[in-house]
């Protein structure tokens, strides 16, 4: 990643003897801070550090909250990155404590329920027409999850979900998806016909050979027992694959 010269983006250094002091924030002109920039332009025109500066509000002693905004942005590869940073990885930041660390964490949270809103929010019964709707509603689900999970939803004649389960958490494999268990639970709820979502952290959804021979034999027995199995959709941050849709079952 190329290396930006920060100081050379930053508004009203001064100069000591040859030495750069910045003025605090609240030292700019007005139009300048972006906080009265926000609420004058909205949020839209600002950019990314200008954004962290408000959610910061302040820096250290020797930087304003734009310089650490920036000085953070520098150190991860894109926001995805800076979200999955532990804690102890923003405390080696100069001028950030617990309560900057639990600021920025909190912010991307709201960015997430944001994203679940948008999709349906909870209590909205999902209607399914096409994998697309399938994995707008379940992205927010599986956003920043670091291992694998599998959900089966269970539909009602008009294809509504009306009850979810987990049926793993990790790598995907024959033993932990196992069609015995997840049409047990689906006999037992008289589902009409099930959904199956699991997401790749990897960040590429297109499905391994054991999702494929899974959702085979996820298929195979609900034929046989009468419970239609309506996709299989592998979701990734960004993107999607509906295994049915590919034409891999």
């Amino acid at each position: 990643m190329e290396k930006v010269n920060i100081a050379s983006c930053i508004p009203n250094p001064v100069f000591f003897n040859g030495d750069m002091e910045y003025k605090s924030i609240k030292q700019w002109p007005e139009d300048e801070r972006p906080r009265e920039r926000l609420l004058r332009f909205g949020a839209y025109g600002l950019s990314t550090a200008q954004l962290l500066a408000i959610i910061l509000k302040t820096g250290d002693k020797n930087k304003s909250a734009l310089e650490l905004g920036r000085e953070i942005l520098l150190n991860f590869k894109d926001l995805k990155e800076m979200e999955d940073a532990a804690p102890d990885e923003l405390a080696k930041f100069k001028g950030m404590g617990p309560a900057k660390i639990a600021q920025l964490k909190a912010s991307f949270e709201l960015g997430r329920r944001l994203l679940q809103n948008e999709a349906g929010g909870e209590g909205t019964i999902p209607y399914f027409r096409n994998s697309r709707e399938v994995y707008e509603y379940y992205r927010p689900r599986f956003y920043g999850l670091k291992k694998e999970k599998f959900l089966c939803a269970l539909l009602d004649v008009k294809n509504r979900v009306f009850k979810e389960t987990t049926v793993s958490d990790g790598t995907l494999t024959s033993s932990l998806v196992h069609p015995r268990e997840v049409f047990r639970y689906a006999i037992k709820e008289a589902a009409a016909s099930v959904l199956f979502v699991h997401n790749h952290p990897s960040g590429d959804p297109n499905p391994s050979k054991d999702d494929i021979d899974i959702t085979k034999r996820l298929v195979e027995t609900g034929r046989i027992i009468g419970i239609n199995v309506l996709d299989h959709v592998v979701v990734a941050d960004g993107n999607y694959v509906s295994i049915m849709e590919k034409g891999y079952v």
